[in-house]
Order: C-alpha cells, then structure tokens, then sequence
C-alpha cells in the first residue's frame, strides 16, 4: 500500500508500542488517516492488519494508511533514524513532562504511543529526542491512547499550520 500526502504536509509516523486492544488501534488509524499521517507502525503484539476488530474500528483506514510491523518499538525507532527522521518523541507521562501542544515539533516526525499499563519501552524511551505529554489534572491522571493520539496528532496539525509548512 503506497499512500501518498495530498496536502504535502510535513512526514508524520505514527510507533503503537505493545497495545493490546485492536479497537484501540483501529481508531488511532482512523485518527491517521483524517490527520494525513503518512504511516502507523505496530510493533510487538500490537495488532496490525488484517485483523477483523481493527477492520471493524478503523472503517476502511487500515487499507487507506501505510503500516508496517516491528517486533519491538526499538528496532522501529533505529529504523527510522536511518531513514532520516529529525525528530523522534514518546508519548509519555513524565516527571519533566512538555505539553503536546507547546512543543515546537520537527519534521519528519515520528511519535511513540506505547501501551496503556507499561507505556512506552524503557530502552526505546533512551533513543527518543523528547516526550511529551497531555496535563493530567484528575486523580487517575489517565486517558486512552486512542483518545490522546487525537489530541496530540491535532496538536501536530496546529503546529504544521502555526509554521505554515
């Protein structure tokens, strides 16, 4: 599948560490495609097309957004640097956090949900340039991935347009 970027916009890849649910990942290739991200990586046992429950969530965005499939998010990371990737960044929760919609992003950029109970790999997280974060202000201090792709893949879209890229 070779998905080209209409808008021209600026390379974004989307890395899922370990998710475990395929409706979370189903609805983050939904968020891809409508943001024109230019590809969702799965790595680990996080599910990848075909796969029926993605299918059913993503409404035809997993045959729409280019994927490939890692075994683990830090060969995905490695792979990327070698493809030139300027800016590589976890999605994290973080004693030092920056918030999503603060950062001044680079591209290409590729950003790194990881999985809802572990997070993102402690080695991979190593390789990263940064994290970045949403406030967490309530006491579970936790939202879905799916949930924050949205609010950070926006956030990226806000800043490609702020740099009128």
């Amino acid at each position: 599948m070779n998905r080209e970027n209409k808008n021209c916009a600026p390379k974004v890849v989307i890395v899922l560490d370990r998710l475990r649910s395929a409706f979370n990942t189903g609805n983050i290739f939904r968020i891809a495609e409508a943001t024109t991200a230019t590809e969702v990586i799965c790595c680990g046992y996080t599910p990848h097309p075909p796969h029926p429950k993605l299918a059913k969530t993503a409404m035809g965005s997993d045959e729409m957004v280019n994927f490939r499939h890692f075994e683990t998010s830090l060969e995905a990371v490695n792979q990327l640097r070698t493809e030139g990737f300027e800016q590589i960044l976890a999605v994290e929760n973080s004693a030092d956090p920056c918030c999503a919609w603060d950062y001044d992003y680079q591209y290409p950029l590729a950003l790194i949900f990881g999985n809802e109970a572990l997070g993102v790999n402690e080695e991979t997280l190593k390789k990263c340039d940064g994290i970045v974060s949403l406030p967490m202000l309530g006491e579970k201090a936790s939202v879905n991935v799916g949930n924050c792709a949205a609010v950070v893949l926006y956030s990226v879209l806000k800043n490609i347009q702020n740099k009128k890229i």
